[in-house]
């Protein structure tokens, strides 16, 4: 028996060669649109990905398929995850109040450390294999993860964070945005109950606080404060700290998780915020960026990192607070889309820390 191709189904359709990869997106005939049987086997034969959406035209399908599975030279990220993870360990273990140093820690120095290493990966890793994944799913060439190691005594955390390359374009809203908002989902999953946590067993401290930021990091003979934010106000409410308190290294992992999603669901440029807000409201996005890249300038007054950041947007936007076109923008996000959009905005409030880090003189 000869199978018909799945385009058969269709009443319009377009069909579009992207290098090694095909899109094909068409409006379903109405007697198959839920579908029949013989839709059904043909989608069952692409080979590829598929997904549906209703619109104001109909029932919309859109199938995409590659020729091939990218190459990955996962050396590569294997490599930088372990050297970002060693970095990161000696990070810890300076926040434990153990002295850094240049020279080759010992394993005692590396086992107190684990206890901020190891859940900060936690963080990054699930942030950054969120969006892998779902890029993946729609068949989006993107690379693994990058991590990128950084010697604590040139940067407290270890890391300069992660990231991931998407290597082809994005077709539609739909793609962007569940690309855009796995990340902060999947990181924030991660970070709540490591927080939580760290919260719980830090203590109080008899030291007055600054304004919009009562957490401490006490390091050999100085104090670095870190923000407040309201969903911070909740969980140290939930835990029931009071005052000042000194962050375990823990609790500083869960800390640095809700400041990088912070900084990630900002809607400049090609950060998260940037893909869902440009998939939530289109060509809208680039007055939005500019607003609250306008924004970054005054509270820079609390925290002059925001004005690193501004910079640091226009850099990856090459210049512009814009996100780039889609192939197909017109098609806008479906009701429950457009809920989570709206609840990524609110987590960027909620995690929003002005005064993010302080250093007395």
């Amino acid at each position: 028996m000869n199978e018909l191709p799945v385009t058969t189904y269709f009443t319009h359709w377009r069909e579009l060669p992207l290098g090694d990869r095909e899109i094909i997106e068409g409006y379903v005939d109405p007697e198959h649109a839920e579908p029949s049987p013989v839709l059904a086997r043909a989608i069952e034969r692409w080979p590829g990905a598929h997904y549906w959406d209703n619109t104001p035209g109909g029932r919309t399908l859109v199938l995409v398929a590659e020729d091939r599975a990218p190459r990955e030279r996962w050396w590569v990220h294997a490599l930088l995850f372990v050297l970002t993870l060693l970095s990161m360990t000696v990070a810890g273990a300076t926040f434990a109040g153990m002295p850094s140093s240049w020279t080759l820690p010992s394993w005692d120095f590396l086992r107190v450390g684990l206890g901020f290493s190891i859940p900060l990966a936690a963080i990054l890793a699930a942030h950054e294999s969120g969006h892998y994944l779902v890029a993946r799913k729609y068949r989006v060439n993107a690379s693994p993860p990058y991590f990128l190691p950084l010697p604590p005594q040139l940067g407290l955390l270890g890391t300069l964070g992660a990231f991931i390359r998407l290597r082809s374009p994005v077709y539609d809203r739909r793609t962007l945005f569940d690309i855009g908002v796995a990340g902060p989902f999947a990181g924030m999953l991660v970070a709540l109950p490591i927080l939580l946590f760290g919260l719980a067993h830090s203590g109080t401290v008899a030291l007055g606080g600054m304004p919009l930021a009562h957490q401490v990091v006490v390091i050999d003979d100085w104090q670095l404060f870190l923000g407040d934010s309201l969903l911070l106000s909740l969980c140290r409410a939930i835990v029931g700290a009071h005052g000042t308190i000194a962050l375990t290294p823990l609790a500083i992992a869960g800390w640095t998780g809700l400041f990088v999603t912070t900084l990630n669901l900002l809607p400049l440029a090609q950060l998260d915020g940037g893909h869902i807000t440009y998939a939530l409201f289109g060509d809208a996005q680039p007055w939005i960026a500019r607003f609250f890249w306008l924004l970054l300038i005054p509270i820079g007054r609390l925290w002059p990192g925001w004005w690193m950041w501004a910079v640091l947007a226009l850099v990856i936007g090459r210049g512009r607070l814009a996100h780039p076109m889609l192939i197909a923008p017109e098609r806008p996000l479906d009701a429950k889309r457009r809920a989570l959009a709206w609840v990524a905005i609110a987590l960027l409030f909620v995690t929003f820390a002005p005064a993010a880090i302080f250093i007395p003189a």
